[in-house]
């Protein structure tokens, strides 16, 4: 009788034991699934929301979200170097971060315009722009000098504080506050620091620090940057990459072209573009293309040289002009 009672008892046991895996895998499986796209049709155009990675009706939300093409994994691939002892933002810049950036922009199109192959292509080209301009990889770095983008936040040693009195009455500069480069494309001037602090409702032009105490707020006035143009009637880095851009007369005659070449002069001009193969053009080019290898895309779907270099390209702001760009 007694052994009767024992198998009875061990019999219950296994079965409580089984039940408890069968329901941790359901609850594993239903938070590690996304929840359903949500499908409206609004004047014969499919809108969609899709989790809270891409949560505004919009056409480009019935597209793969960022994070369904570019993981975890992916980014660390990218930004191998960043956390090593010798970089200069460790623990700072994180894939969660840039995530939840893009969630105020995948709505827009960013990364999620097109197909999925498009769709890699731009974030490898926005993170290209990134990774050289926060790198601190040079020829003989552990890894190669392409491994190290995300090892600054800012500035090291700023050579002014990057004040402009010709905004003082639109972006006046706060007494004693410095705008030396911050981010991920690092922004320089009090009138840039302004009008980024105002497009994403956060004062950066009282406190620009702010940008290198919080990396996804870093990633958002980045992602602004590629997403907006300098000025109206001019073709955002987004547009220029994608295709949504089509240039002018005065455009084709600048050597300006919808790719890669042209969100180097969107954003950098001068400083830039139109000097020739120089050394800082090539370096930009050089991450992206080394981006859409670890992506698995490959280089060779880049496009041909014309579309990735701006070499010949004349500045669509020369930086004798004010505001002319947000980086150096």
């Amino acid at each position: 009788m007694a052994t009767l009672k024992m198998k009875i008892l061990g019999f219950m046991v296994i079965m409580l034991s089984i039940s408890a895996i069968a329901k941790g895998d359901e609850s594993e499986n239903e938070s590690s699934s996304k929840p359903p796209t949500l499908v409206k049709m609004v004047k014969g155009k499919k809108l969609c929301v899709k989790d809270w990675e891409c949560n505004v009706l919009s056409r480009f939300c019935c597209n793969l979200t960022i994070s369904d093409f570019f993981e975890t994994y992916q980014f660390e691939n990218l930004f191998s170097k960043r956390n090593s002892p010798v970089a200069h933002a460790v623990g700072f810049w994180d894939y969660k971060s840039f995530i939840i950036a893009s969630s105020l922009f995948q709505p827009l199109g960013f990364g999620t315009t097109g197909g999925k192959q498009m769709q890699m292509k731009e974030i490898a080209a926005f993170l290209g722009h990134v990774g050289s301009k926060t790198s601190c990889g040079y020829g003989v770095a552990t890894g190669g000098p392409l491994a190290w983008g995300l090892c600054y936040n800012k500035e090291m040693s700023p050579s002014q504080d990057y004040c402009d009195d010709y905004f003082k009455l639109t972006y006046p500069c706060s007494p004693g506050v410095q705008y030396y480069g911050r981010g991920a494309l690092p922004i320089y001037w009090n009138y840039n620091y302004g009008k980024i602090g105002e497009a994403l409702k956060v004062d950066l032009l009282n406190h620009p620090e702010y940008i290198e105490q919080n990396a996804t707020l870093a990633f958002q006035a980045a992602i602004w940057q590629w997403m907006n143009p300098v000025k109206k009637g001019q073709p955002s880095a987004h547009d220029a990459f994608v295709g949504n851009w089509k240039p002018t007369k005065n455009d084709t005659l600048s050597k300006r072209v919808p790719g890669f070449g042209t969100t180097m002069n969107i954003l950098y001009n001068d400083n830039v573009c139109n000097q020739g193969d120089i050394d800082s053009m090539n370096n930009i080019i050089s991450h992206y293309l080394y981006y859409l290898d670890l992506m698995g895309i490959g280089r060779e779907e880049a496009g041909p040289h014309e579309l990735l270099t701006c070499a010949e390209q004349k500045p669509f702001n020369p930086s004798s002009s004010p505001a002319s760009s947000s980086s150096s």
